[in-house]
């Protein structure tokens, strides 16, 4: 049993950064004036000439490995960049469709899917788990609701966030199974690529442009794949090797007010008075079945 640490070490400073890179992920989609499967396939092409030298350097063996005896390991990764690349193909376009607030408040849903997702595969859950899922659910509905007085391209964006958190827990569900066998450097590169290979398939498929963009929406791609896609995530992953699951499962849940405060302070998105509630039920039925139930919480972190 991983023994528990102070936050207040090298591992929660990586927390704490890790959250707020995160927390600019959809304030900087939604100001980016690029098409959003666009942004969701250079937010992982970009970083693959990051990853690939990385893994290529230090895990050859490994990807030998994967090539050969570990090959249902390697399809694992591969189908793991599929659902990440849904969960970005649903979550991303959200963010312009409606506010950040309900965007990143809905996809954090995370841990609740994961715990259904455990239900269909005939797993108990405990009565605090239930109480949090039946929370979040409300929330939702509400959060959904607000937005149906205010227009459907909202309320079609909530539904895109809520997809994007269902396949956030099938990917995170996914990448749990792999890492217990497979390296991070090497997980992240094959899904990574996977991703971008699923996005840039789809992009050409409906002719979204790849290119054409003013210079500031260029800046805000670069800014999403090196603090959310980079730094964010994998300073996450190094305080999972140190901190609880489900602390850090909890404390990732400061991403949705963080880009909420983030987008009311530079976009001017204000969250509607009455989706307020709704926002706070949601996070607290959220962080309910993330920190009463171990075996529901994400190992990994949800890839925004």
């Amino acid at each position: 049993m991983r023994n528990r640490v102070p936050l207040l070490t090298s591992a929660g400073l990586a927390l704490a950064v890790g959250v707020v890179s995160v927390s600019v992920s959809g304030p900087l989609i939604a100001y980016a004036a690029a098409p959003a499967l666009a942004i969701a396939f250079w937010r992982n092409a970009l970083a693959m000439p990051l990853l690939v030298p990385a893994a290529v350097w230090r895990r050859r063996p490994e990807l030998r490995a994967l090539a050969g005896p570990a090959r249902r390991d390697a399809l694992l990764c591969a189908l793991a960049g599929v659902a990440l690349a849904g969960h970005l193909m649903a979550w991303v376009p959200s963010t312009k469709l409606t506010s950040v607030a309900a965007s990143t408040a809905l996809v954090t849903t995370q841990p609740v899917w994961v715990g259904l997702i455990a239900v269909a595969l005939g797993r108990r859950l405990s009565k605090w788990t239930w109480f949090g899922i039946v929370a979040a659910v409300l929330g939702a509905v509400s959060v959904t609701g607000v937005d149906v007085t205010l227009s459907r391209t909202a309320v079609f964006g909530d539904l895109l966030a809520l997809l994007g958190g269902v396949l956030a827990a099938v990917y995170t569900i996914l990448g749990e199974r792999v890492r217990a066998t497979v390296s991070t450097t090497t997980y992240t590169t094959l899904c990574y690529g996977v991703c971008a290979a699923v996005v840039l398939v789809v992009c050409l498929a409906f002719r979204v442009p790849l290119a054409g963009y003013p210079l500031t929406a260029w800046a805000a791609i670069v800014a999403v794949t090196i603090g959310p896609q980079l730094l964010g995530h994998s300073l996450v992953n190094f305080a999972l090797s140190r901190v609880p699951a489900t602390t850090v499962s909890v404390v990732i849940l400061l991403e949705a007010p963080g880009a909420a405060l983030i987008a009311w302070a530079w976009l001017g998105q204000v969250p509607p008075l009455l989706a307020v509630p709704g926002l706070l039920l949601l996070l607290v039925g959220v962080a309910v079945v993330a920190a009463k139930d171990r075996k529901v919480t994400p190992q990994a972190p949800a890839a925004l």
